[in-house]
């Protein structure tokens, strides 16, 4: 097992010349407890130099007709349902948070190598889109065989899914390359934040990601849209008192005490098919339908952001295109990492 000092200067070898240089002359004060911060700033550094390798003209020459399908696809599902935004938007993250925006989120179980990510608690019974993006991905093969990832196209879909609902938009850096595997444990592990979270293990887990409390709270915005079921929130309902009255009075009906786990309920019900800030000014309402939703607004550090996003859509539109940037860059596959699926669902 490598120490932190002797793995700093391991690291130090991979860097381009200027680094190691640099490095080289603070070694004669490292210390462990230094070389650990080193440790981490230095892996920070080498995944932003990672996600430089994205491009927003990565198809441009070898398939420029990629975007456009992508978007009609889209446009097509959230027209049909819109509740398929969200789908597709949550796919994007429960990909991302889990080693990575790399599509090991689509891979079906692989029978003596692995048990894929589709039925670890977080997703089981939850995440859907799979066939949306089989028929993407189909369309785009005809296109470019071979050619736009999987992961890419998630990344893609998420966007133009909140377009579609009246949100923000914005430039999506590409170049993902797919994994070969995928991983039901780490997926179980605590990597995807539960509705049950309270704020401080929210800002853990998304620190855990390189992700702030402000861009946390902006990415919570997401629950502007889509649907929860009733064995997700029915605790809250029934057992918490942060919660407005009438609004429990009203779920308790489609959600009793036992049974009807798979009710669902939208998360905003002001505006449950618009991407908007209302998600925000319920929760100043206790009107939050999730334990999680509701923690961002309970007298904690993270109220003066919700009371800004509720009275300014524009700053909170902003600030959830730049967290979905950075989310859709953690720990990309690049280069001849990985590989491009023919089909999302299975490795080549």
């Amino acid at each position: 097992k490598l120490s932190s000092s002797s793995f700093f200067f391991f690291v130090i070898l991979l860097l381009p010349k200027s680094y190691s240089v640099m490095a080289s002359y603070y070694s004669s004060w490292l210390t462990p407890s230094t070389a650990s911060t080193l440790c981490l700033c230095l892996f920070l550094l080498l995944a932003g130099m990672a996600s430089a390798q994205l491009t927003s003209n990565f198809y441009a020459t070898s398939c420029p007709n990629a975007l456009s399908t992508i978007q009609s696809a889209v446009n097509s599902a959230v027209s049909s349902e819109a509740r398929m935004g969200a789908s597709l938007l949550r796919l994007h993250f429960h990909d991302c948070f889990v080693n990575g925006c790399d599509a090991s989120v689509l891979l079906d179980d692989i029978a003596n190598n692995f048990t894929g990510e589709k039925t670890a608690a977080p997703n089981n019974n939850s995440l859907r889109g799979f066939e949306v993006i089989d028929t993407i991905k189909s369309q785009v093969e005809s296109l470019c065989p071979g050619v736009v990832s999987c992961a890419d196209i998630l990344a893609i879909a998420a966007r133009d899914s909140v377009v579609a609902l009246s949100g923000p938009t914005w430039t999506v850096l590409l170049g993902r390359r797919d994994s070969t595997t995928a991983s039901f444990n780490d997926a179980n592990s605590g990597n995807l934040p539960g509705p049950d979270f309270n704020l401080p293990a929210l800002i853990s887990g998304f620190s855990n990601k390189g992700l702030s409390e402000n861009e946390m709270v902006a990415l919570s915005g997401s629950h502007t849209i889509g649907q929860a079921r009733c064995t997700i929130f029915r605790n809250r309902i029934y057992n918490e008192t942060n919660i407005n009255a009438t609004l429990a009075t009203s779920l308790k009906a489609n959600c009793p005490t036992s049974g009807g786990d798979n009710n669902l309920a939208p998360l905003d019900a002001t505006s449950p098919a618009s991407f908007d800030n209302a998600y925000f000014s319920n929760l100043q309402l206790q009107n939050g339908l999730l334990h999680s939703d509701q923690e961002l607004f309970n007298g904690g550090s993270a109220d003066s952001q919700v009371n800004n996003y509720s009275s300014n859509s524009a700053t909170f539109f902003t600030d959830f295109a730049n967290a979905m940037v950075k989310m859709g860059n953690l720990s990309p596959l690049t280069g001849t990492s990985g590989q491009i699926r023919t089909n999302c669902r299975k490795t080549n």
